[in-house]
């Protein structure tokens, strides 16, 4: 097998040079879009050799309108017979669904076909529907778009369409970023989040409690990046990822240095200077953007104490101003379920949606 190549080339290499040709063989005129959207590492470009093991390969939706949709089974008879057993070295055929493993496939090598792709036929419409709980997402509230996955409104944007006759590329672009109100109401969720807790890094160090100063910097951190995300425009991916997507931000590289010096810093004096370091560039992000009133900018006491804070509950306030007229403005400043470390198995799966917006709307 020649060196490791990004699952995204090699899907877009695999369409042109096997996919393209036997569709145009054998179902000319067929309206279509191809192309690596949704689930997986490769969608988001951080693959490598150890993502190769499950649910990675050549690979693609095929996406057919509605009224074609009865030549699924043909096409993909079709394709199975005639794609080749391996592309640039890797495997086409793919093992059976794990039931006992959420469905996953594995690649499997074979000398002859029919080969069993890791290929899917749908709907555009049943598709979005699947991933989205509608296949319109004109249609989403602002209850609807807090309850979606944000991982999973990344895995659709970053995916890439190798060929759009039916124009996917338009309706995926609805989804590129939260609409204003929901961002601004993210905004004013996490800087509130942070002044729930600003004086608490200093006080439990204070007390010795080292452990408690750095679980509340690491949180306070935590929703610092997400911050970044959020002013920036881009999905922030779930934990496995959220690291390396924030290093790809555009943003200062003080901001990264300085969480990085907060979490790494083993005194509390050095911990809360960083952390101060790090809230003041992020508050200057806010005030940049454009999107709500700018704040005044100040280290100060906190309320007298020995505890240096900028009291980030100003830029909530900021945020929600901006709301008036909403149904968020009466929303609690929770925040999404996805941004909470831990639950993105349950914030990720379509089939809690209706549940999270209602929550959101009672």
């Amino acid at each position: 097998m020649a060196g490791f190549v990004k699952g995204m080339d090699l899907c877009r290499g695999f369409y042109r040079d096997c996919v393209r040709g036997i569709l145009d063989d054998c179902f000319p005129g067929l309206a279509y879009s191809a192309g690596l959207i949704g689930y997986g590492s490769d969608v988001l470009g951080y693959d490598d050799p150890v993502s190769t093991d499950h649910m990675w390969g050549p690979r693609l939706w095929l996406f057919l309108r509605e009224c074609d949709m009865g030549l699924a089974g043909e096409i993909m008879s079709v394709l199975s017979h005639r794609l080749p057993c391996t592309y640039r070295g890797y495997s086409v055929n793919f093992s059976a669904p794990d039931a006992n493993d959420n469905g996953v496939r594995h690649p499997e090598y074979v000398e002859s076909g029919p080969v069993h792709p890791l290929l899917w036929i749908r709907s555009f419409g049943d598709f979005l529907t699947e991933q989205l709980g509608t296949p319109n997402p004109d249609s989403l509230s602002c209850a609807d778009w807090l309850a979606l996955s944000e991982h999973r409104l990344l895995s659709l944007v970053s995916g890439q369409f190798f060929h759009d006759g039916l124009d996917c590329a338009a309706v995926v672009e609805k989804l590129r970023f939260y609409p204003r109100p929901v961002r601004l109401y993210l905004i004013a969720s996490a800087w509130d989040s942070i002044a729930s807790e600003q004086a608490f890094l200093r006080r439990a160090g204070d007390v010795e409690d080292d452990i408690g100063s750095r679980l509340i910097c690491a949180r306070i951190c935590e929703r610092l990046m997400r911050l970044c995300f959020l002013y920036k425009g881009v999905y922030a991916p779930y934990s496995k990822w959220f690291g390396t997507a924030f290093g790809k931000l555009d943003i200062d590289p003080a901001i990264g240095q300085s969480i990085r010096e907060a979490l790494a810093a083993d005194n509390v004096i050095l911990r809360e200077e960083k952390l101060i370091r790090a809230m003041v560039l992020t508050a200057q992000m806010h005030n940049e953007s454009g999107l709500a009133a700018p704040v005044p900018v100040s280290v100060q006491d906190y309320y007298g104490r020995d505890i240096r804070v900028i009291f980030a509950e100003q830029w909530a306030e900021a945020a929600m101003s901006e709301l008036s007229g909403t149904e968020l403005k009466h929303f609690p400043r929770i925040g999404s379920f996805s941004q909470l470390a831990g639950l993105s198995d349950f914030s990720d799966d379509p089939a809690n949606y209706r549940k999270i917006a209602d929550f959101y709307r009672e």
